[in-house]
């Protein structure tokens, strides 16, 4: 591409300061900037990301289409929700208008296996008009590329077994209302907990009307068996609250989470594959205190057995780099809903990003 790429930023709370800084730092611009907070509704981007002003103004979520129609981006950057039904309407204004279109969502990392309905609406959208979608962030290699490289390294697997802690705090209040941070550990069984207390049966049919809530981990375990070329014979899923013995000062919730509530939740999701590999995978989603840190773990058990621990990731810029690098992969695509695993390699970007469009 012989001009720099076109991003609208979808979504302008936390996340968004390093998306739009990286954008630009990578030699492509923003041309666009939607948000439903009424804050932030007018001001420059440039305000938000603590910089001069750029000559981009926030629109309003209603006023999104019509700016799309305007500015005809290459892509969007959605960074909203993290839940693939709270971003739906989002990507299918995309897909109706042709605009690719990367988010954070963690469930888009992989939908197919806990939202196939909506999925395959977008996809069939995005087919329809020439685009591409699809979800990345600190999963695409964290909990997904650097274990599908050690695997291709190792001869025999019986088991991978992964765990990866964050601090809700770092991505805003819909991520750690999501883990039942703040809740009384009798709310948090009754309206997280719950949810998972059912047979594999009610979870298909769950998962089939679009109305099941999966952990991370859950889509992330879909995208290993994907990439490895594992068949999922069973999957299942388990929330435990995470506690603290002192009260703890949450500036997202906007809060004291008392001692001995609900600071987040553990998420251990268990696939049991044809092939005979079990994945169990683990994400600690919560508010910290003073002696917690973000921490990224991963066995692959066989022959031989390899360990991989990262202490104290940046998650936060991570998500936001990957995002970022994965832009030209995704305007380079096959029109539809792909997963990254589809699309290769997620690659440094050394030269401006339009350079790596084909």
């Amino acid at each position: 591409m012989d001009r720099k790429i076109k991003v609208v930023q979808y979504g302008t709370g936390k996340m968004s300061i390093y998306t739009m800084r990286y954008v630009y730092e990578k030699g492509a611009e923003i041309v666009g900037a939607v948000d439903t907070n009424p804050n932030v509704i007018g001001k420059d981007i440039g305000e938000i990301m603590g910089t001069e002003n750029k000559g981009i103004k926030v629109v309003s979520v209603q006023d999104a289409e019509k700016m799309l129609k305007e500015t005809k981006p290459d892509i969007a950057i959605i960074t909203t929700m993290s839940l693939f039904k709270d971003i739906e309407e989002s990507l299918i204004l995309c897909a109706n208008l042709g605009i690719n279109a990367i988010t954070t969502c963690e469930e888009a990392f992989y939908p197919m296996n806990s939202n196939p309905l909506a999925t395959k609406k977008v996809d069939e959208l995005a087919k329809q008009n020439g685009c591409t979608i699809t979800g990345s962030g600190y999963q695409d290699i964290y909990w997904g590329q650097l274990i599908s490289s050690i695997a291709g390294s190792t001869h025999k697997i019986s088991k991978i077994k992964g765990s990866s802690s964050y601090n809700v705090e770092d991505y805003g209040i819909a991520l750690a209302q999501a883990h039942g941070a703040g809740l009384t550990l009798e709310e948090f069984d009754k309206q997280v907990a719950s949810v998972d207390r059912i047979s594999n049966e009610e979870r298909q049919e769950m998962i089939n009307k679009g109305e099941y809530l999966p952990s991370y981990m859950w889509n992330v375990n879909g995208w290993l068996c994907d990439k490895l070329g594992l068949t999922v014979k069973s999957q299942t899923q388990k929330t435990i609250p995470q506690t603290h013995t002192e009260d703890i000062e949450s500036s997202t919730l906007n809060m004291i989470v008392k001692a001995g509530d609900s600071t987040g939740m553990s998420a251990v999701v268990t696939t049991e594959t044809e092939e005979g590999i079990t994945i169990e995978s683990e994400c600690i989603g919560k508010v910290y205190s003073k002696e917690d840190f973000d921490k990224n773990e991963w066995t692959i058990i066989g022959e031989p057995e390899t360990t991989l621990v990262i202490n104290k990731p940046a998650t936060v810029e991570l998500t936001c780099a990957s995002i970022v690098n994965r832009i030209p992969d995704v305007i380079n695509s096959k029109a539809g809903y792909v997963p990254t695993e589809e699309m290769g390699e997620l690659n440094f970007r050394i030269k401006p990003l339009n350079e790596y469009v084909k």
